[in-house]
């Protein structure tokens, strides 16, 4: 093996450790900051819902502001509070 074949092993093994470190501090960052939040029916804005039931399946694609089977992630223990649609912690039509 020559010396240009060991650096580029080298290199490509150091820099796939790194990203499969990141990677796994992200997943963990992110279940924590999960934990930390609630679904929230009825309060996402037109295209700002975090994700959905109903006509569509996923984040950005609600058609209307406060669609009832669209949710946002709040902080927990927030969602009934909010003062904006009919905050709900379950579809409304589903």
């Amino acid at each position: 093996m020559s010396t240009k074949s060991v650096i580029t092993t080298a290199f490509v093994a150091g820099a796939l450790a790194s990203a499969l470190s990141a990677g796994s501090a992200f997943v963990t960052a992110t279940g924590a900051a999960a934990a930390d939040q609630e679904k929230c029916y009825g309060v996402a804005l037109k295209g700002q819902n975090d994700c959905a039931a109903g006509a569509h399946s996923c984040q950005g694609q609600s058609t209307m502001d406060f669609d009832p089977d669209s949710f946002k992630l709040v902080p927990a223990g927030t969602c009934l509070s909010m003062d904006m649609g009919k905050p709900s912690l379950k579809p409304m039509n589903g």
